[in-house]
């Protein structure tokens, strides 16, 4: 039976986030005018999207992404390098890939979980060679994106959803899949497999992950904390 090892991005992986990448597509519009709208706006609005990530990440993405109203697929897919070379390449935490190759070595397919959108993932996966990608994807009319999210949108419980998803194409079992997240919004994700790893947790997640004897690593750090069950990862 296969196994698999699912991995978070932001905060995770790498110390970018959606609102960084966005910020990056906002910069380089064509028109100088409307970059420079698009990035006011954002300076804006990061206050509220703060308090909305901390309350709900499926709600924070819903609305953030509107943001991308307007933007054309193919000129968003036509920046994806650019984005993985001055943005994401330089945020992605020492130790990261190594861990994800450590998997493989291991006899787990990696598998990327994240709630980005899709057009800026390519290089990423290709750079961690993951198996499989979940993420979210934008609506598009007329090749212009509308600001909504096709459905199902990744976040929270839903990602739990997608992994079961790919677990029964896979032939695989959540319980021996390993998962690896930053975030206390993604517990429900950590929950679901039998070998969970807090990566540069969150308060919320920390104090989680140190009741339920999960182990914790710092990829900041390079340090590994051993959980209450004395597994290390």
């Amino acid at each position: 039976m296969p196994q698999l090892a699912f991995y978070d991005l932001d905060g995770t992986l790498c110390s970018s986030n959606v609102v960084v990448r966005y910020a990056f597509f906002a910069r380089h519009q064509p028109s100088k005018a409307r970059a420079i709208l698009k990035c006011s706006k954002l300076l804006a609005g990061v206050p509220v999207m703060l308090g909305l990530d901390f309350y709900s990440r499926r709600l924070f993405n819903e609305i953030f992404y509107r943001e991308y109203r307007g933007l054309r697929h193919d000129w968003l897919r036509g920046l994806d390098e650019r984005l993985f070379e001055r943005v994401i390449q330089p945020s992605i935490y020492p130790g990261a890939k190594a861990m994800v190759e450590a998997d493989r070595a291991q006899g787990f397919r990696p598998v990327l979980v994240t709630g980005e959108l899709d057009f800026a993932l390519g290089p990423v996966a290709r750079y961690f060679g993951f198996d499989a990608v979940i993420s979210n994807a934008l609506v598009y009319q007329d090749g212009a994106a509308t600001g909504e999210v096709a459905p199902p949108l990744i976040a929270e419980g839903e990602k739990v959803e997608a992994m079961k998803r790919l677990c029964r194409e896979h032939g695989a079992n959540l319980a021996e899949s390993k998962a690896y997240s930053d975030s206390f919004s993604d517990t429900p994700m950590l929950e679901s497999v039998g070998h969970p790893v807090a990566v540069n947790p969150d308060r919320r997640l920390k104090r989680v992950a140190v009741e339920r004897g999960w182990p914790i690593l710092d990829l900041k750090k390079r340090a590994i904390e051993r959980g209450n069950n004395g597994h290390a990862y």
